[in-house]
């Protein structure tokens, strides 16, 4: 019995410094500045370059990783959210650029709302138990592939992708 006692008091005592949300938060906060800056950058007529035919368009890179905020940060969310399609189709920068910022919004929001606990109690999302903290873990890691590709679209364009340039002017 006194080992669950001090179990349970550990848990509660993570839960209030918050070592997993303290560590997931700057992961989201650095994701979205370069996904936002890299969508910033690219001129908006590069916006339909690919680099190889097989691969998507700059743009569609956006609305791919628009659709997967909405879609996967839904489940962090007690109530349903914006529609994931809303942006199918859409070629426009500036539509893209706002998409983006507004569904990385949603996906901090989502994730300002979990705290070291709730991120991991499971919640079901439809028939399946789902635990908050596999999505946020996935959603850092998609992000960070996306841009990774968007690097490439990037230097083949001449442009210094926005984590280089930060890392340059700080050197300076």
């Amino acid at each position: 019995m006194a080992i669950v006692l001090i179990l349970v008091l550990s848990v509660a005592a993570f839960a209030e410094d918050g070592p997993l949300m303290n560590s997931l938060l700057p992961r989201l906060q650095t994701a979205k500045l370069n996904l936002v800056e890299s969508a910033k950058l690219m001129p908006e007529a590069d916006y339909a370059f690919k680099l190889t035919p097989a691969q998507r368009t700059f743009g569609q890179w956006m609305e791919h990783t628009i659709e997967m905020n909405y879609g996967t940060c839904a489940s962090l969310h007690s109530a349903p959210g914006p529609d994931p399609l809303k942006y199918k189709g859409v070629t426009a920068k500036s539509e893209l650029v706002a998409g983006l910022e507004a569904s990385m919004g949603y996906c901090e929001q989502g994730f300002r709302a979990m705290n070291d606990t709730t991120a991991l109690q499971a919640k079901k999302v439809g028939k399946r138990d789902v635990y908050p903290v596999n999505l946020m873990v996935g959603l850092v890691v998609n992000w960070n592939e996306h841009y990774g590709n968007l690097v490439g679209y990037l230097r083949t364009k001449g442009i210094t992708p926005p984590s280089t340039a930060r890392a340059q002017k700080a050197k300076k």
